[in-house]
């Protein structure tokens, strides 16, 4: 079978061959980009690793993906410096500057939106049979946009959820990703918003136990991010990235002491890692040094320790995109969180969204797919943060896609860690002054 990865120059897709070395599933792997040179580097740390599928590159994007069995989408459209711009501009208004969470995300989803949808239209055309697995950040909105041309067979995927089921798994002493009928858990939400809010083992609730335990608390990175009194008050284990709407105040003053932002820390750190693997007879360890410092450093403003060791090691999108390629390809069942559509061949995940909202679930997945998981009803401020979210970024999305500036400064202004039509008309102009893929969009 042949994966396609787009983006293929990018600093983690070892992460993702590596992880293909240990399986039979895929025989072939294209590597597309637009930049030579990070395919070639990228390249030659593939050829140090142990040996698994043949591996070519390719800057073209047709021609790429023919033939695909699956592709995997990691795109960053404008590069680092685009996200620095991203965050920036934000920053500037006394806005959150993050790459997925506030204005620097929509920034993000409304240069990648039209890039996304030219990828879908190309898959739909050359390879129509091809399940696309979506990591391009916004991953929540780009794979809703990407839904529009390949409707269910295309899937968001993210390392946050899994991450945290994890870490209580680990507590527990049982897998929770196992399709085990036995076990059992409750998680809803966006990517990049959402609530573990029950775990089931035998039918017998656990959730209360570790929430009640400061110790289990201790081992869990999102309840000391967050804060442990406030996890066990909402009874839930939210995702990590609600740190920044519940304390959006302190992770800006974090950045803006610090100097430097997470965007500009990446450029300046993996663009020396380009340069210095191009040049040393062993990319493989200069790689595996700017992983580690990559990893230990995310997040950063949002900690006033070292991350742990067992944090570190708790998620992995390769992970994630495997088990499900795995699922797919061969029909065996695996219990994965997804970014999926709300309503789906046995109904709908939540009568209270709309059909076409891509919403982050448990799933069992064969060789027929994703199937969502039935979730208890959304509380009601868990349903007032996902709809004025998602409610901004169909605005993006709508802007994106039509090339509408209202629809843009509706998006902007709606926000909920911004809120506000003035500033909502500051940042897209600053958006648009800094980013010539959106000046041109609204040309």
């Amino acid at each position: 079978m042949k994966l396609v990865i787009l983006g293929g120059g990018g600093f983690r897709v070892p992460l993702v061959y590596g992880a293909l070395t240990g399986s039979p599933l895929i025989d072939e792997v294209t590597l597309y980009d637009s930049s030579t040179d990070r395919l070639r580097t990228i390249e030659r740390i593939i050829r140090q690793l142990p040996a698994g599928p043949r591996v070519t590159i390719s800057t073209d994007l047709a021609r790429s993906l023919t033939g695909a069995d699956f592709v995997f989408a990691a795109i960053r459209v404008g590069g680092a410096a685009g996200r620095i711009a991203d965050e920036r501009v934000a920053l500037g208004l006394g806005l959150l500057g993050q790459e997925t969470i506030g204005p620097g995300g929509l920034a993000y989803a409304l240069r990648t939106i039209p890039v996304m949808n030219h990828v879908a239209e190309t898959i739909a055309r050359v390879a129509p049979d091809a399940w696309t697995i979506n990591f391009t950040n916004p991953a929540g909105i780009v794979t809703q946009a990407m839904r529009r041309v390949l409707g269910d067979r295309v899937v968001g995927i993210c390392d946050t959820p899994i991450g945290l089921v994890k870490r209580v798994s680990r507590l527990l002493g049982v897998d929770l990703q196992t399709e085990e009928a036995r076990v059992d858990y409750d998680y809803i939400g966006l990517n990049h918003l959402g609530w573990l809010r029950s775990v089931r083992i035998d039918g017998v609730e656990r959730l209360g136990g570790i929430l009640a335990d400061d110790s289990a608390l201790d081992q869990i990175e999102e309840a000391r991010l967050i804060g442990k009194d406030w996890v066990r008050a909402t009874g839930a284990l939210p995702n990590e990235y609600l740190y920044y709407y519940l304390h959006t105040e302190e992770a800006v003053a974090s950045i803006l002491h610090g100097g430097q932002t997470r965007g500009e820390f990446l450029h300046a750190t993996q663009g020396r890692f380009y340069e210095a693997a191009c040049c040393t007879d062993s990319p493989l360890e200069t790689w595996r040094s700017a992983l580690r410092n990559r990893e230990e450093t995310y997040m950063a403003e949002a900690r006033d320790e070292d991350r742990r060791e067992e944090d570190v090691a708790g998620g992995g999108y390769q992970e994630v995109a495997l088990r499900l390629m795995t699922a797919i390809a061969t029909g065996s069942r695996e219990r994965m969180i997804l970014d999926v559509g709300n309503a789906h061949a046995r109904g709908r995940v939540s009568d209270a969204l709309p059909d076409d909202v891509v919403v982050e679930v448990p799933c069992i997945v064969d060789g027929d797919g994703p199937h969502p998981q039935q979730v208890a009803p959304l509380a009601l401020d868990q349903l007032g943060r996902i709809a004025t979210l998602r409610a901004s970024e169909a605005a993006i999305m709508d802007a994106a896609l039509t090339g509408s500036q209202n629809r843009a400064w509706e998006g902007f202004s709606i926000h909920p860690l911004v809120n506000s039509p003035a500033l909502g008309a500051k940042l897209l102009t600053g958006y648009t002054a800094a980013h010539p893929e959106i000046a041109s969009l609204f040309a």
